[in-house]
């Protein structure tokens, strides 16, 4: 019987990809002693396309939500197929057009990082711009020229974060249903944590301590969680009991203007204007939300472009049927799309 050598290859490659999935460990001196105690030596996975020799591709790094790691984007169950598998896919098929793709893990006791750099949680930021990068850049046949950011939600936001604060590092970036206008993604979300915690007698500290006992988000338990987590990603605080300062009276709901001034300056509806020089240093941006998102970002999403369109920064702007949950279809959406803005370039 005659066989296939690329089948054969193929039946070899984990996953059943045409290309590699590689899982390197760095040491991270920027997540080093960490407030949180998460780990600072962290595998980093890979995915390098089918190559010949000599070959360089752009790099797209891409970024979880908030409580996600990017293991999912790997899922290989025959009914279930994650982002990469499909991707792989289309790479082979022609489809789409080959990068090398990052997948850095930020997951923290929290259940993430927001991509900053925070003294409540650590330096994420610098953690993705100052090692990650240079890591794959080295060890892979990366054309560090030709760099784009995709995530969703808090992903999203991070692609966005991380362009404002390092600009030139990408060409292209792209967000589905990220953080932004904070007064319609936190605003209910906010007073859903000041409910979830009246069964801890309005205690953080106490919620915090059983849930890292046994974690547990159901009912408002994710709303707890999530405040407690943008706190100490957005308003850190070394002198505060928790290293963080909450935006609202634990009793009332009220906010505190000052405190969530410092979440607002994370913003990018607010950010964005001003300090667009990242964003306009694009060659390509994508935004987008479902036109059902439970957080409202499709609403928050379109003040977006209104400020954008200000500042004179390009982009494509889309809503999809949908709304902010088992958004990972997105990315298969997406991705194709980036890399061959980035191999336009």
């Amino acid at each position: 019987m005659k066989t296939d050598p690329e089948q054969e290859l193929r039946d070899r490659t984990p996953l059943g990809l045409f290309g590699q999935l590689h899982m390197p460990l760095l040491s991270s001196e920027a997540l080093h002693g960490n407030p949180l105690g998460d780990p600072n030596k962290r595998e980093v996975p890979v995915y390098v396309p089918p190559h010949a020799s000599g070959e360089k591709f752009p790099v797209v790094l891409l970024l979880s939500a908030f409580t996600g790691t990017p293991y999912a984007l790997f899922e290989a169950h025959p009914w279930k197929r994650g982002a990469l598998w499909t991707y792989d896919q289309a790479v082979q098929a022609g489809q789409a057009k080959p990068a090398i793709l990052c997948m850095p893990n930020t997951f923290t006791r929290l259940g993430g990082s927001q991509f900053v750099n925070s003294s409540a949680v650590g330096s994420y930021q610098d953690y993705i711009l100052r090692e990650v990068l240079p890591f794959v850049a080295k060890r892979y046949p990366a054309d560090p020229r030709r760099q784009g950011v995709l995530g969703k939600s808090s992903g999203g936001f991070g692609a966005l974060h991380l362009c404002t604060q390092a600009p030139g590092t990408f060409q292209a970036a792209a967000s589905i249903a990220g953080d932004c206008h904070f007064e319609y993604v936190f605003g209910s979300e906010l007073l859903a944590g000041l409910r979830g915690l009246q069964a801890f007698d309005r205690d953080p500290q106490r919620f915090l301590d059983a849930f890292f006992e046994k974690p547990d988000l159901k009912g408002d338990g994710h709303a707890v969680l999530n405040m407690l987590a943008m706190a100490a990603c957005y308003s850190p605080n070394p002198k505060a009991p928790l290293g963080f300062d909450l935006p609202v009276d634990l009793e009332t709901g009220e906010r505190l203007p000052e405190v969530w001034e410092r979440w607002l300056a994370y913003d990018p509806v607010q950010a964005i204007p001003k300090a667009p020089q990242g964003l306009q240093a694009l060659d390509w941006l994508y935004l987008e939300a479902g036109t059902r998102d439970e957080f409202h970002l499709q609403f928050g999403l379109r003040i977006l472009c209104k400020r954008l369109q200000a500042a004179g920064i390009a982009f494509e702007h889309h809503e999809f049927d949908g709304g902010h949950f088992g958004m990972d279809v997105r990315f298969q959406k997406v991705l194709p799309q980036m890399t061959a803005a980035l191999h336009a370039l």
